[in-house]
């Protein structure tokens, strides 16, 4: 993938050679014939059209964004009505597989409101997660995992 951004890159500053503009505009458009150039030469490459990636990347900072403002919407709301809380420990099991994807999923859960990642187990497919209100926390922290599991797997395993 790395090989592809360099190659698309030597794309742009050669059209702008061959146009004899150096601008901007120049290089965006070489930069976008590149584009074209190495998505019909990839199947030359070993490892899949780096822009898919990207645009994998892209759909979980959006999962991410969207996590955010909903956790801080429901934070907001917990501060203005407070009301009795039950705090806990629950166990969710998880197919992820590495280190990178793991702490991302223990960092997106997180954000979930109330809730934290206290430990991995050693073989890392079980997190124990401690929340403000169990019966709430948990149900969201299981809706969202699946989610932040399927975004994290197209960014690790589909395009790398």
């Amino acid at each position: 993938m790395p090989f592809q951004i360099l190659v698309n890159i030597f794309i742009a500053f050669l059209w702008m050679f061959f146009q004899d503009e150096w601008n901007f505009l120049s290089f965006l458009s070489g930069y976008i014939v590149g584009l074209i150039i190495l998505f019909f030469m990839r199947r030359f490459f070993q490892k899949p059209f780096y822009l898919f990636f990207v645009w994998a990347a892209l759909k979980l900072l959006f999962v991410f964004a969207r996590e955010l403002m909903s956790s801080a919407i429901v934070v907001i709301g917990q501060i203005l009505r407070p009301k009795n809380i039950t705090p806990g420990i629950f166990k969710i099991d998880t197919d992820l597989e590495g280190d990178v994807e793991i702490t991302l999923l223990s960092l997106l859960i997180c954000l979930t409101p109330g809730s934290v990642v206290m430990e991995v187990t050693p073989d890392g497919k079980s997190l124990y997660v401690h929340a403000m209100d169990i019966p709430d926390s948990k149900e969201s922290v299981l809706k969202s995992q699946i989610i932040f599991e399927r975004a994290i797997k197209d960014v690790t395993r589909k395009y790398v």
